[in-house]
């Protein structure tokens, strides 16, 4: 990647999820200044490099691993996924014991990736993800990806229900799942009363 390769990665990853290279940079909790025209060169015309730190930041920000980033640098139109409803996703049938999606004539969405994994798409309802995820927001899950603590997923149990969650804790006699959202409690279940975990890979927004 290029000087400008990198700043025109972070333009597009800010017009992607509607905000400007301030409002990205403020968003990830840095100076509002920090993506500017102004700052991509010194006094002396040398081109100047966002950290690796600050890029990292804006990444978690948005919910979106270096993998997306370049796929945006690159210009890459990315990969296609079948977008299924939260709706439907509680119900029986739409998936099989691995957490895939079955059938077929679903809408599709297209995200930044090389679409190598076998993915889909959901539409996020309700409040519990907020502020990473809001309701409208779509997101990429990939459930054959290895699930660790820290990472954002999607979880169904045995009853139906779908959420959107943060892996807290799992281990052989519990899977604890956390809301980003404070007003949402820790949830906590057996092993035996979820369906399956799958994790979010990138997040439209």
């Amino acid at each position: 990647m290029k000087h400008r390769d990198i700043w025109r990665g972070i333009d597009a990853l800010a017009e992607h999820h509607g905000l400007t290279a301030s409002g990205l940079a403020r968003r990830a909790g840095l100076d509002p200044t920090a993506f500017n025209p102004s700052k991509r060169q010194g006094a002396d015309g040398r081109p100047r490099w966002p950290s690796t730190e600050s890029l990292a930041r804006v990444l978690d920000a948005v919910g979106q691993g270096f993998d997306d980033f370049a796929a945006l640098v690159d210009g890459r139109r990315g990969a296609i996924a079948p977008l299924i409803g939260f709706a439907q996703a509680g119900q029986d049938g739409f998936f099989d014991d691995a957490g895939f999606p079955v059938g077929g004539g679903w809408e599709e969405v297209r995200f930044p990736g090389l679409g190598t994994e076998s993915v889909y798409a959901l539409e996020i309802s309700g409040d519990s993800m907020e502020p990473a995820y809001r309701a409208g927001d779509r997101i990429i899950v990939a459930p054959a990806a290895e699930v660790k603590p820290g990472d954002r997923v999607v979880a169904k149990t045995v009853d139906g229900e779908v959420m959107a969650k943060v892996l807290a804790r799992k281990n052989t006699r519990t899977v604890e799942l956390a809301s980003l959202n404070p007003a949402y409690p820790l949830r906590s279940f057996k092993p035996s009363e979820l369906a399956w975990i799958a994790r979010i890979l990138w997040a439209s927004q």
